[in-house]
């Protein structure tokens, strides 16, 4: 039986008429699916989501609030990765277990692009987005690969990329102005892991000490006796940490060194509190966390 909605439906000349209303519209207008794409740190995804606009539907397989470095990958990581079109990688060691997760995805149609690709390292540390000036780098990689893959999104993903270069480029003066409160002397760090090596470097900061040199090896008593030493030297205010790890190394060497412990550094991941729901607002949180656990403002 024929109901009167589908008789009128085809007098209008409509394609997949039915009380789906959202799809039957999208099909109308000729609006394409937006496309699957992936990150490998939900970092990264405030930038695809920036570029990408309703063009693009993005999740991170690492989920927020675990380290990238040590993840262990899962079988619906290895499905979404075959049913996705891009996935956008750090590299540089970052994630040493995706090669062979992409592999068990056989996905012939993925594209993966590694955002760090080009872009200046610094003796191998993967950590170059924690510089916004170099995070603008990871911008142009992504709007280059939405835009092979969508050409119909070109004008969009370049208008887009536009505008948050520009945030960029704010938030990038806006750290330093926070930085630049901080007494010089104590404009020095130890960290628990050596993500902050490029932040520091572009801020006039100081990474002094790292308290796990590589990830998943807890350092032995010697190590952090030395680490110990270096902050009574230099007076070291703070020990900084992030909440993916352990604080229990952390607290052992403040604890040693008559110095203060922060530990809610965000970088490799965004966080839950919508303070750090994206890679804009981790940054600001982080400068302001620093700012005044070294005595600025």
């Amino acid at each position: 039986m024929i109901c009167k909605f589908v008789r009128t439906c085809a007098l209008l000349g409509l394609v997949n008429c039915s009380s789906g209303g959202a799809a039957s519209q999208g099909a109308e207008r000729g609006a394409p699916a937006p496309l699957a794409v992936l990150t490998s740190i939900s970092t990264f995804k405030s930038f695809v989501s920036a570029v990408g606009g309703t063009r693009v539907r993005v999740e991170s397989l690492v989920p927020v609030g675990v380290s990238p470095e040590d993840y262990q990958p899962t079988p619906a990581d290895i499905e979404r990765l075959h049913a996705a079109r891009l996935l956008i990688e750090n590299g540089l060691g970052l994630e040493a277990w995706l090669a062979r997760t992409i592999e068990n995805a056989r996905n012939p149609n993925l594209t993966v692009i590694v955002a760090s690709r080009g872009l200046p390292s610094k003796a191998g540390n993967p950590h170059l987005w924690m510089d916004p000036e170099l995070a603008r780098g990871y911008v142009r990689a992504i709007r280059d690969a939405l835009t092979a893959i969508d050409p119909g999104g070109r004008e969009l993903f370049s208008q887009n990329a536009q505008a948050y270069d520009r945030r960029l480029v704010a938030l990038d003066h806006e750290i330093a102005k926070r930085i630049a409160t901080i007494p010089a002397p104590s404009r020095t760090m130890i960290v628990f892991h050596n993500a902050w090596q490029y932040y520091d470097d572009r801020f006039g900061l100081r990474t002094l000490g790292v308290i796990e040199p590589s990830p998943g090896q807890e350092p032995n008593p010697a190590y952090v006796a030395s680490l110990v030493g270096l902050a009574r030297r230099h007076h070291v205010r703070a020990v900084f940490a992030e909440p993916e790890y352990s604080p229990k190394l952390v607290q052992t060497l403040a604890q040693s060194a008559g110095i203060a412990t922060v530990e809610d550094l965000y970088d490799d991941s965004i966080g839950t509190d919508p303070r750090v729901y994206d890679y804009d607002s981790m940054l600001r949180y982080d400068t302001s966390v620093i700012a005044k656990a070294l005595g600025g403002r």
